[in-house]
């Protein structure tokens, strides 16, 4: 009878205590990831660029609050928040007095799908289906009807009170002790917001440097970003995958990037050419799946370098 139940139980007790971590611990473990990325003219000095991202802020969440006011310490040149900031329609004010300290220094920002609309219950192994099926999460498709529509205005004006720079479809600058730094962003590919035709026509000649950035890194928005000669992409969305498998990774990215590149620094190549891309794996978790294992919640320094 031992024998009998006793495998069962101990997976069981294994799956529990699996989860009380995930939910428990690593979901507010939060890390700081440092980059260094060779992209800058020869000559110039190194700037260090904070990227957060995929907050996902629900109320009464004191620690990730705390942790997020805490790296303003860090003092970098510039700040880019790569979207969804909120998964509660609730949320801004917390999510504001998170970042108020960042916003202090020069920023720019990009929204994701969670910033415009309210998440759903859904059951997580559907991200698996959805993958092996080439499809992913919302595959491309704005909600549905009745969704909740998220406050997005209220960031939106928070954040260009700042002077941070909106890059939803857009161009911008940012001047930093005389250096001129030029952004080209994309609304959310996720929900088909992107439109690459009005920001088209590669990196600004009269910049020190011109970046990328965009929430979710469909491969179109990757492919055309590197094809117009982008140095660097800046990215979210994926979680890292969220659920990940230790010493083997991610199972999931909910787009149409491969599961080696869901987060941290890699290179994506297209037309010819190669741009650095970095993917964050994000500090929250959509609020109906408060949960993360082997991938614990982080934000980037990302130190830019000369190029050799």
């Amino acid at each position: 009878m031992r024998a009998r139940y006793g495998v069962p139980l101990t997976l069981t007790a294994v799956g529990a205590a699996g989860l009380a971590y995930a939910a428990g611990i690593e979901v507010r473990s939060f890390r700081l990831r440092r980059v260094t990325v060779p992209v800058l003219p020869r000559g110039m000095r190194p700037l260090r660029v904070l990227q957060v991202s995929d907050i996902h802020m629900v109320g009464g969440q004191r620690k990730k609050q705390r942790w997020l006011q805490s790296l303003a310490g860090l003092r970098p040149d510039f700040v880019i928040n790569t979207g969804d900031n909120l998964s509660d329609p609730h949320g801004v004010p917390e999510t504001l007095d998170a970042l108020g300290p960042l916003m202090e220094f020069p920023g720019a920002y990009v929204f994701g799908s969670n910033d415009y609309y309210g998440p759903k219950l859904r059951n997580p192994a559907r991200y698996l289906i959805e993958r092996v099926q080439g499809r992913h999460g919302l595959n491309g498709n704005a909600p549905a009807v009745g969704v909740v529509h998220n406050p997005w205005e209220d960031l939106r004006d928070a954040f260009d009170t700042a002077g941070w720079a909106n890059l939803s479809n857009a161009r911008g600058r940012l001047k930093l002790d005389g250096i001129e730094i030029a952004l080209t962003g994309l609304d959310d590919p996720h929900i088909k917001r992107d439109r690459y035709a009005e920001v088209a026509g590669g990196p600004e000649p009269d910049a020190d440097l011109s970046l990328a950035v965009v929430h979710a890194p469909y491969l179109r928005s990757l492919d055309a970003f590197t094809a117009e000669g982008y140095p660097l992409i800046l990215a979210g969305h994926t979680h890292g995958g969220q659920l990940c498998i230790p010493f083997y990774g991610a199972l999931v990215t909910n787009c149409d990037i491969d599961t080696d590149r869901v987060k941290g620094l890699s290179t994506h190549t297209s037309a010819g050419r190669t741009s650095y891309l970095h993917v964050s794996a994000g500090c929250g978790t959509n609020r109906y799946t408060p949960v993360r294992f082997a991938c614990p919640p982080e934000a980037t320094l990302l130190t830019l370098t000369a190029r050799d």
